[in-house]
């Protein structure tokens, strides 16, 4: 039965592995597009990942065949090294994914500034070549109008610090959201290697005959015996007791 679940559980790292390598090859293509929803897949397989590994290798320390268990060690050896080169990976990704979206963010923010591509290298030239012919209350408004410029470039830091905001938020719920999706996948997955388990128990238990009817056949059975012990002990008193009374 060892060797069953050992299969099982080398079966079930295999497939996880393959898996978590197509999605990272996908989530490579486009790291900056990549959604939400695979970078979540790929953080819950690596979490079953390391799970089927910790089984795999609680169970292969009680191998008693020492061929079975040195070979057994050695894939684990193999799935450690492919698990820490994923982690490695997927980290790797995020960042670059974290940094693309960072700086669109910032490109879209700059691209919607009315000024963007029209302020000259000397933003004092305007006003200077004017000063000299305009009058006096032309200068004011000038004055006016070069007084609103730190006021527009305050609106625009305050709103990249928000969008800023917004896209620490949106990394923090997808964290959450990989984390329930990790949860739920283990437990999925402790429930099959219970259903496994409980089907192999009674695979046993019809292998060596125990059934609800012996059961309950043994029962009548020792309650039978108990009755005839008893009734024996009464008759034995009884026969001791009448031995008794007649020998006198």
């Amino acid at each position: 039965m060892a060797d069953t679940e050992q299969n099982v559980l080398f079966n079930s790292a295999l497939k996880q592995s393959t898996a978590v390598r197509r999605d990272l090859e996908t989530f490579a293509q486009a790291p900056a597009t990549a959604s939400s929803a695979l970078q979540g897949q790929i953080s819950t397989t690596l979490t079953s990942l390391s799970r089927t590994l910790d089984d795999y290798q609680n169970l292969s320390r009680n191998e008693l065949n020492q061929e079975k268990k040195e070979k057994a060690i050695e894939r684990l050896k193999n799935f450690r090294a492919d698990l820490a080169s994923y982690r490695t990976q997927f980290e790797q990704l995020k960042k670059e994914r974290e940094g693309a979206v960072a700086a669109n963010n910032r490109n879209e923010l700059l691209g919607r500034r009315p000024h963007h591509t029209a302020t000259p290298e000397n933003p004092y030239a305007h006003a200077v070549g004017q000063s000299a012919f305009a009058p006096a209350h032309g200068n004011s408004q000038e004055g006016l109008s070069f007084g609103a410029g730190p006021n527009t470039y305050a609106r625009e830091e305050h709103a990249l610090r928000e969008q800023n905001f917004f896209s620490t938020a949106n990394a923090q719920l997808d964290e959450f959201l990989d984390r329930g999706r990790a949860v739920l996948g283990d437990l999925g997955q402790q429930r099959d290697l219970l259903k496994g388990t409980q089907r192999r128990l009674y695979s046993v238990a019809n292998t060596l005959g125990v059934s609800g009817d012996t059961i309950r056949m043994v029962e009548r059975r020792a309650m039978q015996d108990k009755w005839i012990f008893w009734g024996g002990v009464a008759g034995f008193f009884l026969f001791c007791f009448l031995v008794i009374h007649y020998l006198r």
